[in-house]
């Protein structure tokens, strides 16, 4: 393949499926709903490390969080509308993109967004808070090996959320992220800030997923559901490591930089 097929290539694996206006303009919606709850996300995890352990850090507590500030039930309106604009564009690209591991991952991506839109709509009407990732990773875990073949299922999935975090630390080294960004609109100077904030936050994303996969396959492996954990107490364990909570910090800092990343995203998406 000639260096021009290959660069024409390249440009159709990442072009958007549909690149109409309107579907740009939910895109952005939600990533920067999705970089409000990272860098809240992050923002707990930091307290945490600095002696609250009452602090929850994950989308449940990030929910708490905004819940709790003044015009709290506007913005779990305004965050519910912006990842529910999140899945639509998901599952756009998932029905016409092109590749079928582009559109897996897409439409799994787009079912994701789809139930956190719920959660937080529900929330927002009153309706009770989300479960917590812990618990959610505890029950499903538990009704998955209750089956036959359930626990080889979960091993499956722990390994997926291991190579999932890999391809993030992986995908960070490669400046990947950059693909999905008009960089031909930014200044030489914050094209190098949102490089950083890119590689940053993948790195922690990528240190998160593994650590959860870990545990995933530690759970079925010792048939103990209870060793599942989710956002929040993966980042807990990081703080058991032999580094104490500075690894917590560093992560937490991380996931602040992918959440101001998201909103970058969300102003140059391509």
């Amino acid at each position: 393949m000639t260096t021009s097929a290959a660069r024409r290539s390249r440009n159709r694996a990442g072009r958007q499926p549909a690149p109409s206006p309107a579907l740009r303009g939910l895109a952005r919606a939600g990533l920067a709903a999705r970089g409000v709850v990272y860098m809240l996300i992050g923002w707990l995890a930091v307290r945490i490390a600095f002696g609250n352990p009452r602090q929850q850090a994950d989308s449940t507590g990030a929910l708490h969080a905004v819940a709790q500030s003044p015009f709290g039930k506007a913005l779990l309106w305004l965050l519910a509308a912006g990842f529910a604009a999140l899945a639509v564009w998901r599952l756009a690209e998932a029905a016409a993109g092109t590749g079928t591991g582009r559109r897996l991952q897409a439409l799994g991506l787009g079912v994701l967004y789809a139930v956190v839109a719920f959660g937080t709509l529900k929330y927002a009407l009153g309706l009770g808070a989300p479960q917590s990732g812990d618990k959610q990773a505890v029950d499903l875990t538990a009704t998955a090996m209750q089956h036959e073949g359930g626990k080889l299922v979960v091993i499956i999935i722990g390994f997926v959320l291991i190579g999932g975090g890999l391809y993030l630390i992986w995908a960070a080294a490669q400046r990947r992220f950059l693909r999905s960004l008009d960089t031909r609109r930014m200044t030489a100077r914050t094209r190098e800030v949102v490089q950083w904030l890119g590689i940053a936050g993948s790195l922690a994303r990528g240190v998160v997923f593994g650590t959860a996969g870990i545990f995933l396959v530690i759970a079925a492996v010792r048939s103990q559901p209870g060793q599942a954990k989710g956002v929040d107490s993966s980042l807990r364990a990081l703080a058991a490591t032999p580094f104490g909570p500075w690894v917590l910090v560093l992560v937490a800092i991380g996931l602040i930089m992918f959440g101001a990343y998201s909103c970058c995203e969300a102003r140059w998406l391509r």
